[in-house]
């Protein structure tokens, strides 16, 4: 379950989630029945999702059920019980619907521009295939080949022989591989994984890599990393598969199923890679109850709208952080070419510039390192993990010390992403000195690159930039080290037709 609040204008922030694995799947593709267990487990589950329901005072609920319940023979009588015990108003979705849901999950989470893309959902009955260009789905397909239908009839060993393989690869290239040759034709850029099972592959990917997977969204493999996960998901039975690294718990006994499902998919799509996304059926299903989401087939705006809102909820109306982004912007651009930065920057510096005051939320003090941390963890959308550690850390190097290439943060990404940090947050550190009053009185900014020294002139309008100028410049350090050259702030002249005209006035 996933709740939700949704503003007027159909803008929505995830408040909770609660996840329980029932297994409604499991045995029900082989004997076309519900096991009655796990319709009990999902009774209760139902039970205790509706009181968590009334205790955030929800106001809609809507509940679906999928492909399991949709083919079952006593499906039509199990939905019945649900919501004559649960009072919810449980509906079976087709399979149409549950790729359109996820497609319009994915497009909110990630935008889908350019490309094509693969979109890939592996649930227990079924598989969601999309072919997506340009945030629009070219063609979408359900595919009754979920892990848990695979898993019950050609999997059976534990860990599985070579010939239930060898069968389940057969039945995969009958079922699916026309489809998957159209997508091989298009040439996709990438698979998009919406789904716990494929997003698994991706964390013991990156964890293979010895990275800590935390905030999965976002993160990518490469599609000979999920062959060679998948290889040692196959060798292993199910305890040595519970110890391998990134490997979630409650899905042991499915992942042989999975290893075998998506690198079948990926091999014969020749998608080269695979991005994890956090977005899926739950996500879309309340971008539809909400109306929200049909505009939002664009990643910059899906990006811009989840930065705003992050920034709206910590900082307001974040004047401030406004002000200081466009002034940054003003700094990136006069300085991109001396400083090597890539066009990218422009927009990760100014979404960093936009938050790098949202530790202020929970303490003043060290409130660069919390804007660090509210950055890394809040459900960013349509970045990837590399881009945001790059806002999160450029945000913590505004102030106090500079970033250092020593620091074991910094270490951890890739040596071109070091450089693009310490760069983005000297530009970060200037601008913020600019605004040191936070009265906006630094209107614009112009640099010159000449004499063995870089000048930046502030133009103040009518007001004194005395203060913004005095901090200003105990924050050039770093820029100036990056620049090889000094680097001097100074006040714009005021033209005398500029300045304020003084007036007296008397009476008698």
């Amino acid at each position: 379950m996933v709740i939700a609040d949704v503003d007027p204008d159909g803008g929505i922030r995830v408040v909770d989630r609660v996840k329980e694995m029932v297994r409604l799947g499991r045995r029900t593709f082989v004997t076309g029945r519900l096991p009655a267990g796990a319709m009990d487990l999902a009774v209760r589950t139902m039970k205790t999702f509706g009181r968590l329901a009334r205790a955030r005072r929800v106001e809609r609920v809507h509940a679906v059920a999928t492909s399991a319940v949709r083919e079952a023979a006593n499906g039509p009588a199990f939905v019945r019980r649900l919501r004559r015990e649960t009072g919810l108003p449980v509906r079976v979705i087709s399979g149409a619907d549950e790729a359109r849901l996820i497609f319009r999950a994915a497009r909110h989470a990630l935008g889908l521009e350019g490309g094509p893309h693969l979109l890939v959902d592996v649930g227990g009955g079924s598989v969601e295939l999309g072919l997506v260009q340009d945030g629009r789905p070219v063609w979408l397909r359900s595919l009754p080949l979920g892990v848990a239908r695979l898993a019950d009839r050609f999997l059976t060993a534990d860990p599985p022989r070579a010939g239930q393989i060898r069968q389940l690869e057969r039945h995969l290239r009958r079922e699916m591989g026309p489809l998957l040759d159209r997508v091989r034709h298009a040439g996709p850029v990438q698979a998009v994984g919406t789904s716990g099972t494929i997003n698994t592959l991706v964390a013991m990917a990156a964890a293979a890599r010895g990275e800590d997977a935390g905030r999965l969204h976002g993160t990518r493999a490469t599609a000979d990393e999920i062959a060679r996960v998948g290889r040692r998901i196959l060798r292993a039975d199910a305890d040595a598969r519970a110890l391998l690294p990134g490997m979630d718990a409650k899905r042991v006994d499915l992942m042989p199923a999975a290893a075998v499902l998506v690198n079948f998919t990926l091999e014969r799509a020749g998608a080269p890679e695979v991005v994890a996304c956090g977005w899926a059926l739950r996500e879309g299903l309340l971008l539809d109850v909400a109306g929200a989401g049909s505009r939002a087939g664009r990643s910059s705006g899906a990006r811009r709208r989840s930065v705003e809102a992050l920034a709206a909820r910590f900082a307001g109306a974040n004047a401030h952080g406004r002000h200081v982004a466009r002034l940054a912007l003003q700094l990136f651009d006069a300085t991109r070419g001396p400083l090597g930065l890539p066009a990218v920057g422009r927009e990760l510096l100014e979404y960093a510039a936009l938050l790098h005051d949202v530790g202020h939320a929970i303490d003043h003090d060290r409130h660069h390192r919390h804007s660090c941390y509210l950055i890394r963890n809040a459900e960013l959308l349509g970045f990837d993990r590399l881009e945001i550690d790059v806002i999160a850390q450029v945000a913590r190097g505004h102030r106090k010390q500079v970033p250092k290439l020593a620091d074991p943060e910094l270490r951890a990404l890739p040596p071109r992403s070091r450089a693009v940090v310490r760069a983005l947050a000297a530009l970060l550190r200037v601008a913020d000195g600019l605004d040191r009053t936070q009265f906006g009185v630094v209107k614009h900014l112009t640099c010159t690159h000449a004499a063995g020294r870089t000048t930046i002139t502030v133009d103040p309008g009518p007001e004194n930039a005395e203060l913004e100028l005095w901090a200003a410049e105990r924050r050039t350090d770093l820029l100036a080290k990056l620049l090889g050259r000094p680097v001097v702030l100074r006040e714009q002249r005021q033209r005398a037709s500029d300045r304020p005209t003084r007036v007296a006035a008397s009476s008698r």
